[in-house]
C-alpha cells in the first residue's frame, strides 16, 4: 500500500502543477485580454453623427412624438421615479434610430385596433447615462456594461408598456418598470392570468414586428443585431433638439 501511496503522489504531484500552470496561463490571458480590450467607439460629436446618416439613412434619430403622435411618453429617467431615485437626464422627448421608430408605429397601429396603445418609459439614451446606471448597479441582467454598451444608446431599444386608449391607464403587469426581481423575468408564473396575458400581449406584438425580448426586464426590448447595425451614441438630448432644428434629425 505505501509503494502505491508514493507512486501515487509521485502521478498526481505533477498533474497538480499542470493544473496550477494551466489555471495560471488562463487567468493570465483573461487579465491580458480585459487590459487590452479597447473601448466601444463612441459617436460623441454632430459631425461625426451627421457623417454616419449621410453613409446610411437609416441611421437618423427620429423623433417619436412626432413620428407616432399617438404614442404615450413617460420618460423615467427624466424624473426620480426610477431605480436611481435621481434625474438622469434632463428631456422631454423620445428618440430612436429610424428603423426602431417605424416598427413601434406599425406596433402601435396594431395595438389601436385593440383599444389599446404603447406607452415609452426610455428610448434613446446617451451613453454617459449608461455609465451612471453602472457605477450603482453591476448586474447586465439589468444595467449594460459600458464595456458593450446598451441598445438604448444605440437607438435600437425600448422600455415600453400598454395603456388602455380610453381611460390612459396602464394594463397590470408583473411588476413596476425598473423591478430587479425575478417578478420581472418573462419565466416567472405565479402571477394572476391578466397579468399573464397583458405581457404575453405585450410580447407577441413586439416580436411580430422584429423586436426581441430581454429575459429578466418584461418591458425592454430592441432590435436584433444592433451592436453591428449601429454605433453607440453619446449625443445630449439638447444636441439632438438643435439637429432636429436643421432637418438632421426628424
Amino acid at each position: 500500500m505505501r509503494i502505491r501511496h508514493e507512486n501515487m503522489a509521485k502521478f498526481l504531484f505533477p498533474t497538480f502543477l499542470i493544473v496550477i500552470t494551466s489555471s495560471h496561463f488562463a487567468c493570465s490571458q483573461v487579465f491580458k485580454t480585459f487590459k487590452n480590450q479597447k473601448p466601444p467607439p463612441v459617436i460623441n460629436n454632430v459631425a461625426s453623427y451627421v457623417n454616419s446618416i449621410r453613409a446610411d439613412s437609416s441611421k437618423v434619430l427620429v423623433s417619436l412624438q412626432q413620428f407616432i403622435p399617438q404614442l404615450v411618453i413617460d420618460l423615467k429617467y427624466a424624473t426620480k421615479n426610477n431605480f436611481i431615485h435621481k434625474v438622469l437626464y434632463t428631456n422631454s422627448e423620445a428618440f430612436a434610430r429610424s428603423p426602431t421608430a417605424t416598427a413601434l408605429k406599425n406596433i402601435n397601429a396594431d395595438l389601436n385596433k385593440m383599444g389599446l396603445g404603447l406607452k415609452v418609459y426610455d428610448a434613446y439614451r446617451p451613453y454617459s447615462v449608461t455609465k451612471e446606471m453602472w457605477k450603482l448597479v453591476h448586474d447586465d441582467r439589468y444595467t449594460a456594461n459600458p464595456a458593450k454598451g446598451s441598445g438604448h444608446n444605440r437607438g435600437a431599444a425600448v422600455d415600453v408598456t400598454l395603456v388602455n386608449l380610453s381611460t390612459g391607464a396602464e394594463l397590470a403587469m408583473p411588476t413596476t418598470f425598473d423591478n430587479f426581481t425575478e417578478k420581472a423575468h418573462h419565466d416567472y408564473m405565479n402571477l394572476p392570468k391578466e397579468v399573464l396575458d397583458n405581457r404575453q400581449l405585450l410580447k407577441t406584438t413586439m416580436e411580430k414586428h422584429g423586436f426581441v425580448a430581454l429575459s429578466t426586464e418584461w418591458w425592454h426590448y430592441s432590435l436584433p443585431n444592433a451592436a453591428t447595425r449601429f454605433e453607440l451614441l453619446d449625443l445630449s438630448f439638447e444636441q439632438l433638439k438643435k439637429l432636429k432644428r436643421h432637418w438632421l434629425l426628424f
